[in-house]
């Protein structure tokens, strides 16, 4: 079954409005997929991301450095971030070399809730079954490839 049954479009103007619905249709199904596993934690695909980016860092970062790290950059950090707080996933601390910006760290119960979210990598790949390793490597290399194109 192609794109066309998915969205039951019958054609294309071409094959490159093809591939650019097809990348967002598949996107918007990975989420949907994923965010599964997110909503049994009670967080957003966003808080994810930035539970797993302070996760990843040795040293404190500013709202900047993550929205920097971010998967979706169009998203408001600050708020999220501030989401966080409140679910005591996330410590905020003035930053002592440049008064202007606050340090964000991974709270002992953030780091919990990350290594928990663990346990269900497997099922995760297991959504991209359909593709093997070298495939994998192949759409990875063409995405790559989309993005680094001169704008």
């Amino acid at each position: 079954m192609g794109i066309e049954n998915d969205i039951q479009q019958a054609s294309f103007r071409n094959e490159f409005q093809k591939l650019g619905i097809n990348i967002i249709y598949t996107a918007n199904w990975l989420n949907e997929q994923i965010g599964h596993f997110l909503m049994q934690e009670d967080i957003t695909q966003q808080q994810y991301n930035i539970l797993r980016i302070l996760r990843g860092s040795e040293v404190p970062l500013s709202t900047l450095q993550i929205r920097e790290r971010m998967l979706d950059k169009m998203s408001d950090t600050s708020r999220i971030v501030d989401r966080l707080i409140v679910k005591s996933l996330v410590q905020k601390t003035a930053c002592k070399s440049d008064k202007r910006l606050v340090d964000i760290t991974l709270s002992e119960k953030g780091l919990q809730l990350v290594n928990r979210l663990d346990q269900y990598n497997n099922q995760i790949d297991a959504i991209l079954k359909n593709v093997s390793q070298e495939e994998a490597k192949t759409i990875n290399q063409i995405l790559d490839k989309l993005r680094n194109l001169p704008k």
